[in-house]
């Protein structure tokens, strides 16, 4: 949900999708094109601050919604700088640091965090029905593209279920005390498990219909001097790539 709202609050929510989605594209080729972690560094902080300085993210939600992908990118940071080995039995287990790797690592790691930013600045400032448009146009399989809709739409369905069962459940003391609580959990979740079985069953019946025939297409907005900031994302993104070409 934070994504979202920052999608639909930031500065740039009315620039072209086909800019950011270039601007997105152009971050993730420097990240592979940066000769060093130094380069590599420095083109993540600059994806970032377009992101917070430019596109207007609070500093505070992006790192909120950067915070798993981090931890998930220093867990694996560490499983290839940490390894273990087994000896004879269980009992005799000795760890290994590749000190060698070290450089291979670190240049690994911070190539992913500037991919990692690079995706960020499109999804914390374009809403998933632009980028679904976006990747219509790139041309890939409808079938795809219906799926994530869907998924999309299914999601707030249930947010917005849980947060009435959560009410209506704190509204007549569901959650007291910790067997309370537990009980109430328990028909959380079986509520939802319904009322998901509810709504793909009407969804299917919807597709039947319909005649199972056509994907589902959405109005297209318009946006203003598309040209002008597809031009300009793209020199940009041109500049930012030949910076970690020229930089060793």
């Amino acid at each position: 949900m934070l994504t979202e709202q920052s999608a639909y609050s930031n500065r740039w929510r009315h620039v072209s999708p086909v800019a950011k989605g270039c601007f997105s594209l152009c971050g993730i080729i420097a990240a592979f094109a940066a000769g060093s972690p130094c380069t590599a560094l420095l083109i993540a902080s600059i994806l970032a601050s377009v992101t917070v300085f430019g596109a207007g993210v609070p500093i505070t939600r992006y790192m909120r919604v950067a915070a798993p992908a981090l931890i998930f990118l220093l867990a694996s940071g560490l499983s290839l700088f940490l390894s273990f080995s087994l000896g004879a039995s269980i009992s005799t287990i000795s760890p290994h640091i590749a000190f060698s790797e070290l450089r291979g690592i670190t240049h690994t790691c911070c190539r992913s965090l500037t991919c990692l930013t690079a995706l960020l600045f499109l999804a914390l400032t374009t809403p998933l029905s632009d980028i679904i448009s976006l990747l219509r146009l790139c041309r890939l399989p409808e079938t795809l593209l219906d799926l994530m809709t869907l998924c999309y739409r299914t999601l707030f369905v249930l947010s917005e279920a849980v947060h009435e069962t959560m009410t209506a459940q704190t509204a007549r003391l569901g959650y007291a005390s910790f067997s309370i609580s537990l009980r109430s959990l328990g028909g959380l979740f079986a509520n939802l498990i319904v009322q998901v079985w509810q709504r793909s069953l009407a969804l299917h019946l919807a597709a039947q219909a319909r005649g199972n025939d056509g994907s589902l297409r959405f109005l297209r907005n318009n946006y203003n001097h598309s040209c002008r900031n597809i031009s300009i994302a793209a020199t940009t993104g041109c500049l930012m790539i030949a910076l970690t070409i020229i930089l060793p």
